[in-house]
């Protein structure tokens, strides 16, 4: 069970959130931006890069150099520079996106507000080890639920059950590898759902 636990932990990793936001707002919600469609697969790629190849790589980097012990971060203090560095990715990501005028302002303003839950998270981390899986599903669970209810043409219900097993696939894992405890658990989602579901119902307001 530990096994599986670690594979559910490590695929649904939370560097993986923004690019499933952002692959339904592009690709499954076609009215929820103005980009021709031409573009969307380079922008995807775009966002995908900066959001979860680099961040990736960057750590899997900072591991092979001693400077974080685990890539599972086991202790408060093992999240600092991680999340640091993640922050600044993405903080630069969404200040690219916001240089591109010719661009839908939904991209940059999406992505600050993925941004806004990535900073609360690591400055809550410097202090207490809320769960970042659980901070990304809930951004995603929002996202969801704010694109059902402000475009009638998205079909909600198998996305949105999706996410709810992958909520319980995903903190059943994190408290079975003993990574968290309930409350830091329970914190993470409601923390990425709240600056989610307020954000997003701002921009598509």
């Amino acid at each position: 069970m530990r096994s599986i636990a670690l594979v559910i932990s490590v695929v649904f990793q939370p560097l993986l959130m923004p690019a499933l936001v952002f692959g339904m707002v592009l690709f499954a919600v076609p009215e929820a931006t103005s980009i021709p469609v031409e573009f969307k697969d380079r922008i995807f790629f775009l966002i995908v890069l900066c959001t979860l190849v680099i961040p990736m790589v960057t750590i899997i980097g900072l591991r092979l150099s001693g400077t974080v012990k685990s890539l599972h971060m086991p202790e408060v203090r093992d999240r600092r520079v991680p999340f640091l560095i993640t922050t600044l990715y993405f903080i630069l990501t969404s200040w690219f996106l916001y240089q591109k005028t010719e661009l839908d302002p939904v991209l940059w303003l999406g992505m600050a507000v993925i941004c806004t839950s990535v900073v609360i998270l690591t400055v809550v981390s410097f202090f207490w080890k809320m769960s970042a899986h659980m901070t990304g599903l809930g951004g995603l669970l929002a996202v969801i639920l704010v694109l059902g209810s402000k475009f009638p043409n998205f079909a909600v219900l198998y996305p949105l059950l999706f996410v709810l097993i992958l909520c319980g696939l995903v903190a059943s894992s994190r408290l079975l590898l003993q990574a968290h405890r309930p409350l830091e658990i329970y914190v993470g989602l409601g923390v990425g759902f709240l600056v989610c579901w307020v954000g997003f119902s701002w921009i598509w307001a």
